[in-house]
């Protein structure tokens, strides 16, 4: 390791020793650091400031300049504050709302980011407990506060925080805010922030916002009559120790679904995540004792909801009586799906309704959109370009739906994040669509394949900790870029690259043309002459890079299902064997 970075290092951690600022918990901390032999840990807790970016915080708990901890989700409040007081002068009622939800510290650091706002002389709407990510949205625009923080590190594994950050429309903060944020954010000192809290400005909120958001959710609903006929259908639920079990079961009781069973092992609230490996519902393994419990009571399926419930998983039944795990993109598919196909039906369509996905999530949702004269609308990852998008749409156009590939849909647009307790309770009243058609949620989703065509869609995280591993991110996307840039993926030509970087997009031939995004990302796309599309991108929270590859294959029936994965599957390895990873 680099003799000076070290160096380095030690002289950050002496500056916390020192400094009076800092509590003994936090410097004795910084001692045990200081006196290991290895300095893997030091440095990975001083290389670097934690960058507060356009989302806001995250980054493994513990003391050090690179970690979450109160001092630096002091200062990140300060910024933040400075900010706020710029953006409205002379304003004299500003208002924040603060949520948190279960992990460590949580608490801790929400009622901290209170104090702060309050001693800077912004009125603080702190919620009583733990919340979904989803209803700190919608306070804030039903508060018509100007901003808002959520403690959470969404789907993150237990040693991880975060601090999301929100501006007035219940957002995550776009341009210029963004920038205006991080810059006010990078000037503060942590001898700067206003510790002592005014408890005069600070207001507890909880059940009046529940009831007002609970109503809110149902604005989601296309069909109530289809829930009335299916109001026992068996349902499972578990919100993996976070926020969600707040809401959730209440949200489906207010919808008519009667026969609500929770994993009561996973009712508890705990942010060491005691029965998971890593509560992203993203991950099989979370869902194990929900399936458990489902095969117990013969349940018609079984749904998470992550940390801060802004995330869904949803599984079903196969032909077999098996659960099969949907991903994220069949989840998406299947939600646009039935949002067209059934308020068409019923006539709620009338022309000017458009859908949102994200740049890296299923094609085929384009083709379902396409197929019935839908508006179909591309933007980058992240459910802050979703909202941007419902914003700037707002009173012209009406928004029906959005999602992601990461498990993550929004149904109305009260709220402008990934909302799950919504997004359950839609994805039930589909379930007892289909089972009203003599159908479940699975042959439902043949049923998308054969009329729109199948594709597997395939995720690679390839993880590189510590700065070590960001400089080879770094130079990964260089490489794609330049003399690693692929000219075929799994034995097809390369006919378009997509350059979010450049804004390009350019062809086989070396013909370019612009890109019409809002900005720029660092994001490549390869799509191939067989209608193979790969997306690589840098993960903005995680230490890690991502690889989305979507491969069609040939699915003439329901039985064919198997052998179009099998045959997609291997063009994925191919793919993957032509990028080396």
């Amino acid at each position: 390791m680099d003799n000076e970075l070290i160096k380095s290092c030690e002289a950050k951690a002496n500056e916390w020793l020192n400094s009076p600022v800092y509590d003994e918990q936090t410097k004795a901390e910084v001692r045990a650091l200081l006196d290991a032999e290895d300095k893997t840990a030091l440095v990975d807790a001083f290389y670097q400031s934690l960058e507060f970016g356009t989302g806001g915080l995250r980054g493994i708990m513990g003391a050090g300049t690179n970690r979450m901890n109160r001092y630096i989700v002091g200062a990140a409040t300060q910024g933040f504050a400075n900010y706020i007081l710029k953006a409205f002068p002379g304003r004299t009622d500003l208002s924040v709302v603060v949520g948190h939800d279960c992990r460590n510290h949580g608490r801790e650091f929400a009622e901290t980011v209170a104090n702060i706002f309050s001693a800077n002389g912004i009125k603080v709407y702190l919620f009583e407990s733990l919340r979904p990510t989803p209803e700190i949205s919608f306070a804030i625009r039903q508060l018509k506060a100007q901003a808002g923080v959520n403690v959470t590190a969404s789907h993150n594994p237990k040693e991880y925080n975060g601090y999301k950050a929100y501006w007035e429309d219940g957002a995550q903060v776009l341009s210029p805010h963004d920038t205006g944020i991080i810059d006010e954010v990078n000037k503060v000192q942590v001898e700067d922030v206003k510790w002592t809290g005014n408890p005069d400005l600070i207001q507890i909120i909880g059940g009046e916002m529940d009831w007002d958001y609970l109503q809110a959710v149902k604005e989601a609903m296309v069909d109530q009559e289809v829930i009335n006929r299916q109001k026992d259908l068996n349902i499972v639920y578990t919100p993996l120790h976070g926020t969600g079990r707040v809401i959730i079961p209440e949200a489906l009781r207010s919808w008519g679904f009667q026969n609500i069973h929770v994993v009561p092992e996973q009712m508890v609230i705990d942010g060491n995540f005691p029965t998971v490996v890593s509560p992203n519902p993203e991950n099989s393994e979370a869902m194990t004792l929900g399936m458990k419990l489902g095969t117990k009571l013969n349940a018609d399926l079984v749904i998470a909801s992550d940390p801060d419930a802004d995330r869904l998983a949803i599984v079903c039944r196969n032909p077999k009586g098996e659960w099969e795990i949907l991903n994220g993109n069949q989840t998406c598919m299947m939600f646009a799906w039935y949002i067209i196909a059934n308020k068409k039906k019923l006539g709620q369509l009338k022309g000017n309704e458009f859908l949102v996905k994200t740049i890296v999530t299923t094609e085929l949702i384009k083709r379902i959109a396409d197929k019935n004269g839908v508006e179909m609308m591309d933007c980058y990852t992240g459910f802050k370009w979703i909202a941007a998008l419902i914003r700037e749409n707002e009173g012209v156009k009406k928004y029906i739906g959005g999602g992601e590939e990461s498990f993550g849909f929004l149904p109305f647009d009260k709220v402008r994040d990934k909302d799950s307790p919504a997004s359950i309770c839609l994805i039930c009243e589909i379930a007892a669509w289909a089972k009203d058609n003599g159908k479940t949620l699975y042959d439902l989703l043949m049923d998308i394949y054969l009329e729109y065509g199948f594709t597997l869609n395939h995720t690679v995280n390839v993880v590189r900790p510590g700065k070590t591993g960001a400089d080879e991110i770094k130079q990964m996307m260089v490489d794609f870029r330049g003399a690693k840039a692929p000219k075929t993926l799994g034995g097809s030509k390369v006919v378009c690259t997509k350059d979010y970087q450049a804004l390009t997009a350019t062809d086989a031939e070396g013909k370019a043309v612009k890109l019409d995004m809002p900005a720029t990302s660092n994001v490549l796309q390869w799509f191939t002459e067989d209608g193979t599309k790969v997306s690589v991108r840098p993960s903005g929270t995680e230490p890690k890079i991502k690889f989305y590859i979507e491969a069609p294959a040939t699915m003439e029936c329901p039985k064919c299902y198997t052998a179009a994965c099998e045959e997609a599957m291997g063009k994925v390895k191919a793919v993957c064997a032509d990028l080396g990873i």
